[in-house]
């Protein structure tokens, strides 16, 4: 029994040492041991390598528009651990996280005795997400986001109301596969029989084997560029318009304020997944909620400015289909400006072709470390750049102090990206 919210989370934490295990079996003991919580809430399942949080982002903020109540599971957090499991965009409170702690405790303890083990962190942290949404406080709709793949992921055990899966790119391969077609068969695992699914998957492999797994699941299949397509695209200063044409409906004049091509595609997926519910009566949605809330989302450490003079931008490209984002964000609305980038990464990721990417639109690159166990150091990633103007700091606060300093001309903008937990750490000094 936990007396204290720290106590709770640091025993949450000490499950990292389990690691990753794929697989559902200790799930269904917790959730057979503690009643099926997860059953009978009506649930979108998200799957994909980019683009998982600010898809359930658009189709949060057009819920709450139509004034549903909605939960949310995503991963990483940004500012606190509690914002994983969050209400109508409320992390739960520091009560509820330990409430929901020393519940599931006893059961943790249980299973390890048993020949399946321990549970994993990931697999705790969703456990408690049913058992909060099941049973202490439950949505009109919950948006669940997979933690890694999908076939064998802790959330796959709902049979969701439909399923989407964002686009699709190389990440997590050690676990994953190490082709597009493998690490897609992983994400298709959330397609559950006869429930429609949306996708923003581009390349041609991974469109093979999600409409052929669909297919077999008779789930009716629905795909961005084909069954959804995005017309009249265009920058606006706040951020992207665009119109849509779902298979059901025209939305004409969108406006986000998420930046980037990809954001278009993001809205666009979530805004026809809705249509599909609104169509088939399962929410009522008008077309001024939909366009008020799409307008809305924000998703934290997404292109996000949190700084003005310096201008400051963070954002979480930590994958090779994130720095092309990227790369296209800066271009689409900061081609004029002088670009500084401050980088960092974590060493089992392909930094080095990332950095190589990145130098194609910096004036300057800037390297660093985080306290995280498995950040490269900024040694390591300065070594690899071949720009010339670049310098590095094992110390971030030192590193970002100097830059704030250095670049509060108009026309620079300096781009705080890598690893989503270096950025959170930037973020969470900045907002202070």
């Amino acid at each position: 029994m936990f007396i204290q919210y720290d106590e709770a989370i640091d025993w949450i934490h000490s499950r990292l040492k389990f690691g990753v295990k794929p697989g559902l079996k200790r799930m269904e003991w917790l959730l057979e041991e503690l009643g099926h919580p997860e059953k009978n809430i009506p649930t979108i399942h998200v799957a994909g390598t980019n683009g998982k949080g600010s898809t359930i982002s658009y189709m949060l903020h057009m819920l709450l528009e139509a004034n549903y109540k909605v939960g949310t599971f995503t991963s990483p957090y940004i500012e606190t651990f509690n914002e994983r499991i969050s209400m109508n965009g409320q992390p739960i409170s520091d009560d509820d996280m330990l409430l929901l702690v020393n519940e599931i405790k006893p059961y943790v303890d249980k299973i390890e005795e048993t020949e399946l083990g321990g549970p994993t962190e990931f697999e705790i942290i969703t456990t408690m997400m049913f058992m909060y949404f099941g049973k202490i406080n439950k949505p009109d709709i919950l948006l669940l986001e997979t933690g890694l793949g999908g076939r064998l992921d802790s959330t796959n055990i709902i049979d969701p109301i439909l399923s989407v899966i964002t686009n699709i790119g190389y990440d997590h391969m050690n676990i994953l596969g190490d082709s597009i077609a493998k690490i897609a068969s992983e994400k298709a695992g959330i397609i559950k029989r006869g429930r429609a699914i949306f996708t923003a998957a581009e390349k041609e492999d991974a469109l093979q084997v999600l409409s052929q797994t669909a297919l077999e699941k008779e789930a009716p299949f629905y795909s961005l560029g084909f069954d959804i397509k995005v017309i009249d695209q265009s920058a606006w200063e706040q951020g992207e318009k665009f119109s849509v044409q779902t298979p059901h409906h025209l939305y004409q004049d969108i406006k986000i304020v998420m930046k980037g091509k990809h954001q278009i595609n993001n809205a666009a997926l979530a805004i026809a997944a809705l249509d599909y519910l609104r169509l088939h009566k399962i929410i009522s949605l008008s077309d001024e909620q939909l366009y008020n809330g799409i307008k809305k989302s924000i998703w934290k450490g997404r292109f996000e400015i949190v700084n003005h003079n310096p201008l400051v931008i963070i954002d979480g490209a930590h994958n090779d289909e994130g720095i092309e984002s990227l790369i296209d964000t800066i271009n689409r609305h900061y081609s004029h400006k002088r670009v500084h980038f401050l980088f960092s990464a974590l060493s089992d990721k392909n930094y080095e072709k990332m950095i190589k990417r990145l130098t194609s639109v910096a004036t300057t690159m800037h390297f660093t470390s985080f306290d995280f166990p498995r950040a490269a150091r900024a040694e390591e990633l300065f070594s690899v750049c071949e720009l010339e103007e670049k310098t590095y700091s094992e110390s971030w606060r030192n590193i970002l102090k100097e830059l704030l300093v250095s670049y509060r001309n108009n026309d620079d903008v300096l781009i705080v990206t890598g690893s989503l937990y270096f950025i959170s750490e930037i973020r969470n000094y900045l907002m202070k």
